[in-house]
């Protein structure tokens, strides 16, 4: 099985401030405090099916050089420096198209690089089934979570003949919903968490595109002979911007009728809240997490503290509270007002 994984790292995680920085984002900081970071972890669960060199990163420019450091194993021309952020569309394309040429048979993994996943034997098993699939079939298939509660900040997949580990035809994607609709998914069972991982062929995913996307599938054609020349870094900067900035969902995803999923309960989340990290740190008797060192709680019920490059921290008297410092920034804010980091540090 010729598999290739592409890794998207290039978003910056904003609602983590002040660990996730435009300067450093979320999927290159040990967040949890394990002595990896989100990259790494992602490339880590991967391993069993598909070999270090074939795996491909898409990040911006200015991150390649952390990239390099925290994944020696990757190659350096499968470091992708987009030019200008365009959304995941022309992400996926670029690598797609140049897996393609290095590979037209290749069958391609598509992952966000800032996710969490603690069952990962189950997971390689899950990615395993799915490449089977594509292999044999002309088909995508998207990664479905199975849901553990009613949640609203996540896009659900529907698939009504779903069976848990199985790849069957997704019947339509939802957005986010709001709480009363995220319950009546949770009930009806057939309700998925879309995690944003994809899998297909390159030639299949490379065709789809053709048909629904064909503006961007243009301008991959024209910067395609100059992979692996010493003009694609010229042609890249001169084309890339160009493409239309769009999300693979909305372009491909949503349009397609070759769109299947296969569901599991993989221990997922996106991490994309303080909240979400807190919910996979263990607590102490009074609901408190703390990622760090000396950090001494007095009187604190339900708060979060990450504070990994301070000697001491004492916090006192607080009640569903993120303490979280970094870099000479500290966010004390109301678990309940999270939603509003992203507007409280711009």
């Amino acid at each position: 099985m010729n598999t290739h994984v592409v890794i998207m790292a290039g978003g910056i995680g904003s609602r983590l401030w002040p660990l996730s920085t435009p300067e450093t984002p979320k999927q290159f900081i040990d967040i949890l405090g394990v002595g990896q970071s989100l990259i790494q972890l992602t490339v880590e669960r991967f391993l069993p099916v598909c070999p270090p060199d074939r795996f491909w990163v898409v990040t911006s420019e200015k991150y390649v050089d952390i990239v390099r450091k925290q994944l020696p194993t990757v190659p350096d021309d499968q470091i992708l420096a987009e030019p200008e952020a365009r959304n995941t569309a022309p992400c996926i394309a670029y690598a797609c198209w140049k897996i393609a040429r290095k590979d037209p048979d290749a069958n391609i993994v598509v992952t966000p690089a800032d996710a969490l996943v603690l069952k990962t034997s189950a997971f390689a098993e899950t990615i395993y089934k799915a490449l089977t699939f594509t292999e044999v079939y002309d088909a995508i298939v998207t990664v479905g979570i199975t849901p553990t509660r009613p949640e609203t900040g996540y896009g659900y997949i529907h698939a009504a003949e779903a069976v848990e580990g199985k790849v069957v035809k997704v019947s339509e994607f939802k957005e986010k919903p709001d709480l009363p609709t995220a319950e009546a998914y949770l009930a009806d069972g057939h309700y998925f968490w879309n995690a944003g991982i994809f899998v297909w062929k390159a030639s299949t995913i490379m065709e789809e595109l053709r048909a629904y996307a064909p503006q961007i599938a243009g301008v991959m054609d024209r910067l395609a002979p100059s992979f692996g020349t010493d003009g694609e870094t010229a042609a890249l900067k001169e084309l890339f911007p160009t493409c239309e900035k769009v999300s693979i969902d909305y372009a491909v995803m949503e349009k397609s009728a070759l769109i299947h999923v296969i569901a599991a309960d993989l221990g997922w989340s996106d991490l994309g809240s303080w909240g979400s990290v807190k919910s996979h740190l263990e607590p102490d008797e009074n609901s408190n997490t703390v990622v760090g060192g000396d950090i001494r709680l007095f009187g604190c019920k339900d708060c979060f503290v990450h504070a990994a490059e301070e000697k001491t921290v004492v916090v006192e008297g607080l009640e569903g509270y993120i303490v979280a410092e970094s870099n000479g920034r500290l966010l004390v804010c109301r678990l309940s007002e999270e939603q509003r980091i992203k507007e409280f540090s711009s």
